[in-house]
Order: C-alpha cells, then structure tokens, then sequence
C-alpha cells in the first residue's frame, strides 16, 4: 500500500503579517517538501491555518484599540492572500476561530479530561491590580534568569530560546500598564509532561537519534533531562476557546494547547470540502505525518503535542520535525516591533512576478542548521548572478538557436559524443540526487544540485558551440540541439518544487505534456523528435541598483 503523507506547517499568529524569517524558516520547506512527493505521485495533504488565540492578538487588538475579531480577520487575509500569490501550495489553510476547531479542541480537552489525564493546580500567578486581570505569559516581559536578556517573555526568552514560566522572570512588569505585577491565587489544568518522559525518551531520543536533527534532538534532550514538569493547559483570560468542563468559567484553553489540534480540524474541514474521510490522515499508521516549524515551536512539537496525541489513544505522531535555525536581516534580529523585517505582503508588491527569486534566495541561504544572514545585496548577486546569468541564460539560449536553425521544431539527434553522453549521464542521475537531499530535508543542497543542471547545460553548449559548428557540420548541431533540450525539460520538471512559477512558464515554452514528470527525466523520456516548441520569454531578468537602494531606504526608515 503506497505511503500517504500529512505535512504540516506552524500556525501563523495573526497579530501581523508574514516575513521572510518565517518563509526561510518553515513555510518554503514545507511546499518544496509538500510538491516534490506530489509530483513522485504521492497522497499528500498539505496543512496549515491561521492561529488565532494567542496572547499577541488580545496585546495588538488593545494597543490598536479594537478587537481580537477584527485584529484575526484582518491578519488572516493578509496572510493567506500572500501565500496565494506566492505560491505555497497548501491543500487547505484552516482558522483556530473557526466552529470545528472549537469543537475539536474541546473535544481533545473533554476527553482527556475524563481519562483523568490532566492534574489541577491552584498556584500564584502574576496579576495586574490595575488591569484587574491575570497576566498570561506574554503578559509579562522581564530579565531572563539563564542568560540575563532584559526583554524576555513570561513564556520563552527569544534571546537564548530557553523556555520559561512568568513567575521565572527577574523584576517582572505587566505588558500591559507597565506595572510590577503581584501573586494572587488561581486553578488550572495541568498536563503531567512527566508522565510521558519514558515514552519520550524512547520514541525520540532512542527510535530518532539517527533521522533527526541534531538541533531538535538537542533540545529535546535538554528538556527531557531537566526533568519534565506539568505544564498549564487552561489560562484566565476572556480570547481563547472556552474550557468546556464545569469550573472552567471565565477560562479558555491555553495557546499551545489549542494551536496544534489546529492541524487536525483544518484536516476535518478539507475533508468535508473534498468529500474525503480526515481519520486516515491522521489515525492511520500508514499516513506518516511531518511538522515543518521554527526552532522556537521544538518543544511545543516534539513533547507537548506528541504527549497530547499519545494521551488520546488513536493518532500517529510525527515521523520528523525537520525544524530550522532562525533568519536574520542585515546581520541584525528579524524585528515585528521594530519593523525591522521584510514582509512578505509588500516584497509581493514590490517585485511582482519575482515570487521565485525570494524563494531562490531563501532556499540557497536556508538557516537549517545553523542562523543565517539574508542581505539585500545578497538578494541582487543571486538573482543577477544564478538565475539570470546561469538558468536565464541557458534556457535563452537554447530557445534563441532552435528557432534561429529549426523553426523551433526538434531535431533527430545522429551518432552521440562522449560530451553528449557524459551530459545524458549526469542528466539522467540528477533526479536521484536531488530527491535523496530532499527526503533528507537538507533542501538548500537539493536546490544547488538542481541549478547544477543548468550550469551543465551551460557549460555543454558553451563547449559545443552549435554557432561555430552550425555551417560546417549541422548533423553534429542536430544532436547538440536535441541533447541541450533535454536538459532544459528536465530542468523544466526537476525546478518545479523550488521554483514553481518559473517551471510552469518553461513548460509552456517548451510545449510539455502537463504529465511529464520526474521519473521521465530518469528514463530520459523527455522531448521527442519534431516536437514543436513554444514562444519564448525571458525567465528572470536582473535587479538594478536602484531597487535594492530603495529596499534599504525602506528598511532604515
């Protein structure tokens, strides 16, 4: 029975729009990983929604002076119609305010509830006097106690990533009046993480010490080692799904608790829509299931969410979490309060039609396994540079002499070369390096050994030289001309998951069958003989000086 696939990617918080340090970070993985096995032919459904219950919405809709509702409605639309246009390929992009995640998250919660799977506490928490209201975690901002940065959050320091609780902070203050908060008495669910630490010591550190990152690994492994402690699963606050069990009044279901079963209810929505049944996607043990995330969503993926999953009985956990280092911006922290970041949004407006430049650029200098840097200068040498001068230029130039010698229909090859076989060889081998480097996830590699193709080509015809050779000998141009096509269909079909658009305007130039697909590049079953080609249009074109000049300006602001 073939293997199906559920891919999912973090939840977006809809406090603000998407930028690049998410794109790098998760989402162009994610649909890179989501088309390569769609085109191999697999089930995939590709997840992913606006999370719609965090604190940050409650914080932007008082400092905006509006509310939650118009703070999500506004967001989520921003976001999903930038990742429309930009080309992430989602099957189904879910809302946590939706009413079937509602009831799915209750239901999870019910549930557990009644295998006496969670523990009640009543605790001190932080409270604001002033604001007359508890102070949930990123509530609170305060010195963190490991490395001393001064502007952590009552849930996690963003500086050292470390995990915290509220009441761990170091002279505390209230985000909302700015004033020091004090303890005051409340009851809440807890999950006992550390009823599951065997299961997941062994699940991941024993059944995934060879698969998985090291940097997911190691996080884990800190956590696990430090001893796994309850963790809050409701919160006082008024913006969240209510918990539906009696004392749960004035009580919604915390964040990280409810975000993650997101993935799930979108599923039942797509299935719904599609007609489809959503429980073998995620209770199948055939259906292995994939979490694209950020290194600061580890531990909401690999120990709280799992524990979750394993406490209901009936669903699959994830085979990997392929999460990756963050992005930075001119050698600085990517920014939302100080807008010092790239938003996806206004790039799309910007650079229109250049959707598969920025995916180049972040794909090529993907921060997978450690920080890296994205510069603008960076964003202009690797599209005038690469795409231009290396994918632009070949495949310009193979259209450019078909129609100037053949009328742009495909010649009959005659008696190959060793440089034509060579080329053939090296062809027929890339689809397999590409796709070992893929469902490893090192998608960076994947991407260069796709642009090797087209530096092949390049190199191929600049060795040949079919203008030289054209008058004296054209049997031996015939076969250089059929054998630098079929680089260009197999770079047609192999650049489609990192560069969607661009392979779907060199199909259209090359008039290939809409089923041509990647196990035709192996079989090297690409463009026949009289084969009529299409109208040619340049694939990139370069960025100039000024745009990059405005870009800083902008960002400097």
């Amino acid at each position: 029975m073939s293997k199906r696939y559920t891919i999912t990617a973090a939840l977006p918080y809809t406090n603000g729009p998407i930028h690049i340090g998410h794109l790098a970070g998760v989402y162009i993985p994610a649909d890179i990983y989501a088309r390569y096995l769609r085109m191999r032919g697999k089930d995939v459904l590709f997840i992913c929604g606006s999370d719609e219950h965090g604190v940050a919405i409650s914080m932007k809709a008082k400092k905006e002076g509006i509310t939650p509702k118009e703070v999500i409605d506004k967001y989520h639309n921003i976001i999903k119609n930038s990742f429309d246009t930009f080309g992430i390929s989602f099957d189904y992009y879910g809302r946590t305010s939706s009413d079937v995640h509602r009831e799915t998250a209750q239901e999870f919660f019910k549930t557990m509830h009644a295998n006496d799977c969670f523990e009640t506490q009543t605790t001190e928490q932080l409270y604001d006097a002033k604001e007359n209201q508890f102070l949930a975690d990123r509530y609170v901002v305060g010195t963190c106690p490991k490395c001393g940065h001064p502007e952590a959050y009552g849930d996690q320091c963003e500086s050292c990533g470390s995990s915290l609780n509220a009441t761990d902070l170091i002279e505390p203050k209230s985000a909302l009046s700015g004033e020091t908060p004090s303890l005051k008495t409340t009851t809440h669910w807890y999950l006992p993480l550390d009823r599951y630490e065997n299961f997941l010591r062994s699940w991941i550190l024993e059944s995934h010490k060879s698969d998985w990152k090291t940097n997911v690994l190691g996080q884990v492994k800190s956590w696990i080692d430090d001893g796994l402690k309850p963790r809050a699963v409701t919160r006082d606050l008024s913006w969240g799904i209510p918990v539906p069990v009696a004392g749960g009044e004035n009580k919604v279901l915390y964040v990280w608790f409810d975000a993650p079963i997101g993935y799930i209810s979108a599923t039942k929505e797509w299935a719904a829509q599609e007609g489809k049944n959503w429980t073998p996607y995620w209770q199948d043990k055939n259906t292995e299931l994939v979490h694209f995330i950020g290194k600061d969503n580890i531990v909401f993926h690999c120990i709280i969410f799992p524990s979750v999953l394993k406490a209901m009985g009936n669903y699959i956990l994830p085979q990997n979490v392929p999460a990756n280092e963050f992005l930075n911006l001119e050698g600085q922290k990517l920014s939302t309060s100080k807008n010092w970041a790239v938003w996806l949004h206004e790039y799309l407006d910007d650079f229109p039609e250049k959707q598969d430049v920025l995916r180049y650029v972040l794909t090529a200098n993907a921060p997978e396994t450690k920080d890296n840097d994205f510069t603008w200068s960076d964003f202009q040498t690797r599209n005038n540079s690469e795409l231009v001068a290396i994918f632009g230029n070949f495949i310009n130039r193979v259209m450019v002499l078909m129609r100037k010698y053949y009328d742009s229909v495909v010649p009959a090859p005659n008696a190959h070369t060793n440089a034509d076989q060579a080329t053939i060889t090296e062809l027929a081998a890339a689809p397999s390096k590409i796709e070992n480097l893929i469902e490893q996830y090192k998608f960076r590699a994947a991407c260069q050994e796709m642009m090797q193709l087209a530096r092949l080509g390049n190199k191929y015809l600049a060795d040949e030289e079919p203008w030289k050779q054209i008058k004296s000998d054209p049997d031996r141009v015939a076969t250089i001309m059929h054998t630098a096509l079929q680089v260009a269909a197999g770079l047609a079909v192999l650049s489609e998951p990192f560069l969607p658009h661009t392979a779907l305007k060199l199909r259209s130039m090359l008039q290939l069958d809409g089923n041509l697909g990647w196990e035709n590049v192996s079989a090297l079953l690409l463009i026949p003989t009289n084969h009529k080609l299409g109208e040619a249009t340049l694939l990139f074109e370069k960025v100039e000086d000024e745009a990059i000049s405005t870009q800083m300006i902008k960002l400097k602001a």
